[in-house]
């Protein structure tokens, strides 16, 4: 399994925005060059993450970005599933199956899909800081 590129910077950005929580907002150039991606990509993750409350905005010359919620509150599961359409790894764990049943793999991807979303559920954005 291999993450877009989506994830990657999306996490990228919550991280950038976790380090410098309680400190004031971030800017969309200030996060784009700390993170190495366009501005205009970058405001196309932060809607997605804005949209799924984890991100929250100041409008104005001083405004810029900053987390809903405190880094130890956010898990890297949550912020992976926004940004991944939910990580569904194959299609039959959402129930989108050719046969619409329970094929002879499926207890494979399931299991596979629930040690993904268990691992990254542990993690959270103040975990990520420490390391």
């Amino acid at each position: 399994m291999k993450l877009s590129s989506k994830a990657r910077y999306g996490l990228k950005a919550m991280c950038c925005m976790a380090d410098y929580y309680g400190k004031g907002v971030l800017s969309l150039p200030q996060m784009a060059q700390s993170i190495g991606v366009s501005e205009k990509y970058l405001e196309q993750l932060i809607a997605v993450l804005r949209k799924a409350g984890f991100v929250e905005a100041n409008r104005g010359a001083n405004g810029g970005y900053f987390l809903a919620k405190a880094p130890k509150d956010i898990n890297v599961g949550e912020v992976l599933r926004a940004l991944e359409d939910g990580l569904v790894i194959v299609d039959c764990i959402s129930g989108e199956c050719e046969g619409k049943c329970k094929c002879q793999t499926y207890n494979v991807w399931n299991k596979l899909y629930n040690a993904i979303n268990e691992c990254l559920n542990a993690m959270s954005l103040e975990s990520l800081l420490n390391q």
